[in-house]
């Protein structure tokens, strides 16, 4: 028997950004990503976001790696979102991610995180916030590609 705890917080983002998650409808969004993720036995631990990204904090497999999760989210969803009359904008999710790992110690504060985002937006854009998430985990930003798709 092997024992993993594999916790992701996971964002991604629309196209250029554009709010296109229309925000009286986006629990539909979120309600079929949590059925996406029970038929590939992930844990969906929290879910929300804004009209232009999307914050997913799971436990994955350990036989799953996290981008092909992600290229698999985003895959299904674009194709369901296409064809959703309540999301008319959406053309497409952005070519980057990003995904960060935690513990079980982490698990609480990612969630409530999460929960916050209406709020936590009001205050911090959403390219401030990237760019802290990169740098509160020492990720190298190369700025002449930094949220440019």
């Amino acid at each position: 028997m092997s024992y993993t705890q594999l916790y992701y917080h996971i964002v991604i983002c629309t196209y250029r950004r554009k709010r296109t998650i229309n925000e009286e409808h986006e629990r539909e969004l979120y309600a079929f990503i949590h059925g996406m993720c029970k038929n590939r036995d992930v844990k969906l631990l929290r879910i929300g976001g804004m009209p232009e990204h999307v914050h997913l904090f799971v436990e994955l497999p350990s036989l799953l790696p996290v981008g092909r999760f992600v290229q698999a989210v985003k895959s299904v969803t674009s194709t369901w979102l296409k064809e959703n009359p309540h999301f008319p904008g959406f053309d497409r999710w952005s070519k980057e991610f990003a995904a960060f790992t935690y513990s079980e110690r982490d698990k609480e504060m990612i969630i409530n995180y999460i929960r916050k985002q209406k709020q936590h937006h009001k205050k911090k854009s959403f390219p401030n916030e990237y760019r802290k998430f990169l740098e509160d985990n020492k990720m190298e930003i190369q700025e002449q590609y930094f949220l440019t798709d």
